[in-house]
């Protein structure tokens, strides 16, 4: 495999010539550079107006190898041909460098430019790139390619402290302004006394112009943090400087790695291109790993083109019920400079929220926080002076019981992680979890699998009053910007959270909005219409015994009955005709299905495996199934008639039957299959928390089949 090299463009604020009479001084050798042993001039030609100058050497250089591999390979020294090529007038100066020894094993080219700033001739631009192939070194191929690559990253710095070290020692010696070559002159420059410019841009009264100078280093790159890059010209190249400031310490192979993924996107993507730091948080997911980062890449920017995720910031709005129930907001930054995000998650009914607005509206939400954060990230990182790419999430657990723990809400929160993850790696900088209770080590054992391993090691998880003490949260956040509920000074304006109202549970064709494409085409929870004599019935097909039906639905309109049943035989689908009901045709109706074929004989082509069970309007209801025979297990709601069983009407199931329009009840419901072990595994998680052990033990207890419901209303 060829190894490349690309290096950023490394601005020395110093004029042209007076960075190549520093360039001259690294011949025919330099101390400073250890692995460098000298040089020897093998040809060199002057135009006759002096503007050109060639020069050919051989190099010298000592590789730090191991003294085994020295004496296998036979030489004690490399040598390197290099060719430059300096033209004064066009204040360029090009090397190009390739091996010598062992040219038929190992390929090492490299090529240097230096060139005048585009934007400030008084300054001077260097860029660098190389590659490596190695085609067979006595069966030694990776160990070689291990040891030059690590070599030639030290090098690449070090390159440019020696330029550094000796413009210092020229303007020391009184050496501070060279002339421009000039048409008619025989000399490529000479030195002269004057006032050195030190690489700063002058007013004309002497002052310096540090505000011409931070704009000319912005032209350089496009503005800080800025790169909004469907307008970027092509030929605008990362700076060194701007890396360190803007992106943080980076090492030369990730800063070509960077380079190399946004040059490719240039060339490939014909959308809007990421920001650097977005690109740079793709890279460290994947350990800078080009061709993994690639894809994750790729595979994120067609998720965003397809659901416009770039303008959900301008787009999305969220439901009031969110706004007054989502206990979580932006509140000032930690002491390391990262936007600060607090969630009071044991104070939000997740189950509510899911039922009342959706998963679709919950992840809406979490990713306009996400593209925030991001935009805060950026403000933070002018406001501070250094690089900001990631945030610190604080998560109160005070309150979190076992309601946030049934299966849906899991099953939810398990997808929205794996988008959030796959989209917006690298952006959580620190977690914080405090008042961590008894039933949290179950939720972290359902969620910790999904988090990449780099975001668990940011996770710091404090029980109790822990967070209070000595390696509490005070050492990473200020008091003063600590939340009051929590002990500090700051008074935190985020809603308090709290049961959502039952009434405003909703449909999932009523929480559909048409303004946006969806970003899940499947919804956790159905909804369904019941008419009078037309009832609603979904059906499992079971391969294994001992596989556990698992329901949870809540009854939103009208009383219903519920049964399961079992049959040997497969159910055909019938869709309700709303034109053969009494009820005026909606849309609505059509989410009425029945699997039970009227021919079909109750107790001879299938039967109930459990009792049918009144369910209230308002009731919630969960349940699970263990199953005792293969087949088909069919799930119905029907709407309960108040006088079924009886011959006296009671006063209040008339009122209630008139509060039923159109004779039709509606019905919430999500239900879920599962493998006996996976169940079993999870309620065996379950047993450790107080309350619980009953539950899991009648599932545990026999082979035989057990059905549980547990009604609240």
């Amino acid at each position: 495999m060829v190894q490349k090299y690309q290096s950023p463009v490394r601005v020395y604020k110093y004029p042209f010539e007076l960075v190549m009479a520093a360039y001259e001084k690294r011949f025919p050798t330099c101390p400073l550079i250890p692995v460098f042993l000298g040089s020897d001039l093998l040809y060199e030609h002057r135009s006759e107006d002096g503007s050109l100058h060639m020069v050919e050497r051989s190099c010298k250089l000592n590789v730090d190898a191991p003294r085994l591999l020295k004496k296998i390979a036979g030489v004690e020294f490399v040598y390197f041909i290099q060719k430059n090529t300096l033209n004064w007038k066009e204040r360029t100066l090009h090397i190009e460098a390739h091996n010598e020894t062992f040219s038929t094993r190992v390929l090492v080219n490299e090529t240097c430019r230096y060139s005048v700033h585009p934007d400030n001739e008084e300054w001077t631009c260097f860029e660098q790139t190389a590659s490596l192939d190695i085609k067979s070194f006595f069966g030694f191929e990776s160990t070689v390619e291990k040891i030059a690559m690590k070599q030639y990253t030290a090098n690449i710095k070090r390159g440019k402290e020696v330029i550094e070290f000796y413009l210092n020692e020229l303007i020391s010696q009184g050496i501070t302004h060279i002339p421009r070559w000039t048409p008619g002159g025989s000399e490529g420059y000479s030195p002269i006394s004057g006032n050195a410019t030190r690489g700063y841009l002058y007013n004309i009264d002497g002052s310096r112009d540090d505000q011409q100078e931070m704009s000319t280093l912005g032209l350089v790159r496009g503005e800080p943090g800025g790169h909004n890059q469907t307008s970027e010209p092509d030929g605008v190249k990362l700076e060194a400087e701007y890396i360190e400031r803007y992106l943080g310490q980076l090492t030369p192979m990730q800063e070509s790695t960077l380079i190399h993924l946004r040059q490719w996107l240039k060339e490939t993507h014909k959308g809007k291109i990421p920001k650097d730091e977005h690109i740079l948080r793709f890279l460290r997911a994947r350990d800078f790993n080009f061709e993994k980062a690639r894809e994750m890449l790729f595979q994120s920017l067609s998720w965003r083109k397809q659901y416009q995720v770039d303008y959900i910031l301008q787009t999305w709005h969220p439901p009031s019920i969110l706004e007054e129930y989502y206990a979580g907001g932006w509140h000032y930054h930690d002491k390391d400079g990262r936007p600060l995000y607090i969630l009071r998650l044991g104070q939000v009914d997740t189950k509510g929220l899911l039922k009342a607005v959706g998963e679709e509206a919950i992840l809406r939400h979490v990713l306009s926080i996400s593209e925030e954060g991001q935009r805060r990230c950026e403000e933070n990182t002018h406001l501070f002076g250094s690089p900001i790419r990631s945030w610190t999430c604080l998560v109160d657990l005070e309150g979190l019981n076992m309601r946030h723990l049934w299966r849906p809400g899991v099953k939810a929160l398990l997808r929205i992680i794996e988008v959030v993850e796959a989209n917006y790696p690298e952006t959580l900088g620190r977690l914080l979890i405090v008042r961590a209770p008894r039933v949290f080590p179950v939720l972290w054992t359902l969620v910790s699998p999904f988090i990449n391993e780099n975001s668990r090691k940011k996770f710091l998880i404090y029980s109790g009053n822990n967070y209070q003490g000595p390696g509490g949260i005070a050492d990473y956040v200020d008091k003063e910007i600590i939340p009051d509920f929590l002990g500090g000074e700051s008074v935190c304006n985020i809603p308090e959270g709290g049961l959502v109202p039952k009434t405003l549970y909703q449909s999932d064709d009523e929480t559909e909005t048409s303004d946006h494409i969806r970003l899940w085409t499947e919804t956790i929870y159905h909804s369904a219409y019941i008419n009078k004599g037309a009832p609603h019935e979904i059906s499992a097909e079971i391969l294994e015994v001992e596989s556990v039906i698992t329901w949870d639905f809540d009854v939103l309109r009208g009383d219903v009955v519920f049964s399961l049943f079992h049959s040997k035989r497969a159910p055909v689908t019938h869709q309700k005709d709303a034109s053969s009901s009494s009820v005026p045709s909606t849309a609505s109706t059509s989410n009425n299905v029945q699997l039970i074929d009227k021919n079909w004989v109750l107790g001879v082509d299938y039967s109930w495996v459990e009792a049918p069970l009144i369910c209230k309007e308002g009731e919630s209801i969960q349940g699970s199934h263990v199953t005792r025979w293969p087949g088909f297990y069919i799930l119905q709601w029907k709407m309960h008639s108040s006088s079924s069983g009886t011959s006296i009407v009671r006063v209040d199931d008339v009122l209630a039957s008139l509060q039923v329009s159109s004779n039709k009840c509606k019905v919430l419901y999500y239900f879920e299959v599962l493998a006996s072990e996976d169940f079993r595994g999870s309620m065996s998680s379950l047993e450790s928390c107080s309350g619980f052990s009953q539950l899991s033990g009648v599932t545990n207890s026999s082979n035989k089949s057990h059905t549980g419901s547990m009604v609240s209303r």
